[in-house]
């Protein structure tokens, strides 16, 4: 009991669920919401009981509140930005089991390439498709994808790693032959040139 108290407190506090006409988040500034969470964790207190639901929550509430507290609170700040990624899972959700219908697959290892575009680009016709891809700059794209695929070097490593580990390992031992070759050839020619310049 003291325990869904305390959670209905924490809810409270954050002005969570946010309501449909959202005024009472739009009147709220982070720090006022940072300050009642702080006020509320010094104040809870478990009682004389031994009550261990409600011990674990105020320290899983404590640790988490010292770890992500301030980067959950951008939603006071920013308009538009909601309080959870509930709407963005589900929304996900949605695209792996439109994935699975017309694939046939179980695996939706495809929206790693493609579920991005589907993220972004929500256009109800083609010429606003168009519009909205030419608003971004080329190199700007380029750059994201360059990331994107630096992402997922380790993913993919640790992947072919465990479906074949032979090959993997024998690609390791060839890309490190090339690397030391290349560079004991950067090292032997300055000395090769010099050599060269004194005998001629």
């Amino acid at each position: 009991m003291k325990a869904h108290q305390l959670l209905r407190q924490v809810a409270s506090c954050l002005h969570y669920p946010v309501h449909a006409d959202q005024e009472t988040q739009l009147q709220t500034s982070c720090h006022q919401v940072a300050q009642e969470m702080e006020h509320l964790i010094q104040k809870a207190q478990p009682d004389g009981k031994i009550q261990q639901a409600q011990i674990r929550l105020l320290k899983g509430l404590q640790k988490r509140w010292k770890l992500y507290g301030p980067d959950s609170l951008h939603c006071y700040e920013i308009p538009g930005l909601p309080p959870d990624n509930l709407r963005l899972e589900s929304f996900f959700g949605r695209l792996r089991r439109h994935q699975r219908r017309i694939s046939g697959r179980k695996s939706t290892r495809e929206l790693l390439d493609f579920g991005q575009a589907q993220v972004l680009f929500t256009a109800t016709s083609l010429p606003e498709l168009l519009s909205q891809i030419q608003v971004i700059p080329p190199d700007l794209y380029q750059r994201h994808r360059q990331h994107l695929a630096q992402a997922e070097r380790p993913r993919q490593f640790f992947r072919r790693l465990h479906h074949d580990p032979l090959a993997t390992v024998q690609a390791l031992v060839a890309r490190h032959r090339d690397c030391s070759q290349f560079l004991q050839n950067q090292k032997e020619t300055p000395a090769q040139l010099e050599q060269a310049f004194h005998t001629e």
